[in-house]
């Protein structure tokens, strides 16, 4: 998990929305992906056996949802009309906020695996390292939601032109990394290696 890189993306996200909106957005973003992490830390390994999931299948999952937010910021749409800050923005909180950005491929497997470590070598004490491990997303999730409260601030400095050009920057780069999100799920999937 890495809030610095999805700080850029909340604030280009967030540009035209009021500053209750920006925070609401940040609050909801971090509880979200707190619950996702935790429901894949606790039933992960059962979610992905029953419906046949791969690791891999995640990675390129999240790779192709970046990959179309990327386009679409990199070649937005003409405005329709006016939007009201009420209801017709687009709800960002959950995607691509908490996942596939917070609560990602990455720290999705991060999370499984260490479940299936923690069951087969704490048989015996695994509630209490599972609930030493639900503290620790807590906290890194409390970590994030100071950084993109704080990166909040920064759309008012940068105004339209500069949010404008920072969102197809970004939208650049999310492409690039949805890219490679695509590639190293294919690798893994196929157990191939390339060069980076």
């Amino acid at each position: 998990m890495n809030p610095l890189s999805t700080a850029p993306l909340f604030v280009t996200l967030t540009a035209g929305f009021s500053p209750e909106r920006r925070h609401r957005d940040a609050r909801m973003a971090c509880i979200y992906a707190f619950w996702i992490l935790v429901i894949f830390l606790l039933l992960g390994t059962a979610i992905i056996e029953f419906f046949g999931i791969s690791v891999p299948g995640i990675r390129i999952a999240g790779g192709l949802i970046i990959s179309v937010l990327g386009f679409r910021m990199l070649f937005p749409a003409p405005p329709t009309g006016v939007q009201s800050d009420a209801g017709s923005e687009l709800e960002i909180a959950f995607t691509p906020l908490a996942m596939p950005s917070l609560a990602g491929p990455g720290s999705i497997s991060v999370v499984v695996t260490a479940a299936s470590q923690i069951e087969s070598n704490f048989p015996h004490d695994y509630s209490v390292i599972f609930g030493g491990v639900t503290v620790g997303i807590a906290v890194t999730l409390v970590i994030a939601w100071a950084i993109l409260h704080g990166a909040a601030s920064m759309a008012r400095f940068l105004g339209p032109s500069g949010i404008d050009a920072l969102t197809r920057i970004f939208g650049f780069l999310l492409v690039s990394i949805g890219i490679q999100f695509l590639l190293t799920g294919a690798s893994d999937f196929f157990g191939l290696e390339y060069v980076k």
